[in-house]
């Protein structure tokens, strides 16, 4: 008895005379930035590379670029040098938006600060791969969640002691220790005043100069 012609179908292509299917697509995997890549990008854009990724962001408004400056001018007055007095303790190496490569993550925070006992002198080098033992996050609205995020996270993998992220549109500081390989919250402030930021509590900073006037 001849077969129904549903079934020869069916056999036919259980054979391998007919094709058995679509064949699902395969997504090749995502190829990891590299440094080649950092480089080619517009020198009006930061560039990091983050989790494999290029990340860019735009240069920062007035607010951001007031906050980091005054930030970078307050510690560098006092405290980068050798160890000092009262006035000026010193002991660090205090860098404006230095170039960070940890293992094959490249950041590019707003401020970092080198204790001296760990870092004796400073290179002569574009990229630093001894971590810092401070960084400061200037956030903005375009970078907040990855300078919450991702690069916290990569801050705490290198067991970067402490960290400050400044909001200048909120004029907020929020400074962290790390403890257990876990960002602790060491301190929140608001507004203007004198205050004493661990890790550089030897001395005041006005943070009133870190905001745009009313």
């Amino acid at each position: 008895m001849r077969s129904p012609p549903e079934t020869r179908s069916v056999r036919r292509g259980l054979s391998g005379s007919e094709p058995h299917g679509i064949v699902p697509s395969v997504t090749a995997p995502r190829r990891r930035a590299t440094y080649a890549d950092l480089l080619e990008v517009p020198e009006h854009l930061v560039a990091e590379i983050i989790d494999g990724e290029l990340v860019t962001s735009p240069r920062p408004a007035s607010p951001h670029a007031l906050a980091a400056s005054a930030i970078g001018s307050a510690l560098f007055d006092r405290f980068n040098g050798p160890p000092g007095n009262a006035d000026r303790p010193g002991g660090w190496w205090i860098l404006f938006e230095p170039e960070l490569h940890l293992g094959e993550d490249v950041l590019v925070p707003d401020h970092a600060g080198w204790r001296r006992e760990r870092m004796p002198s400073l290179p002569d080098v574009v990229g630093f791969a001894l971590a810092p033992d401070w960084v400061c996050e200037v956030i903005s609205p375009s970078t907040a969640r990855i300078d919450r995020g991702r690069k916290l996270r990569v801050y705490a993998r290198e067991q970067v002691a402490h960290l400050w992220l400044v909001d200048p549109l909120a004029r907020t500081i929020e400074v962290y220790r790390l403890e257990g390989g876990h960002w602790v919250v060491a301190g929140t402030y608001e507004g203007a005043g004198m205050l004493r930021l661990e890790p550089f509590a030897a001395a005041e900073l006005d943070v009133s100069r870190w905001w745009r006037e009313p």
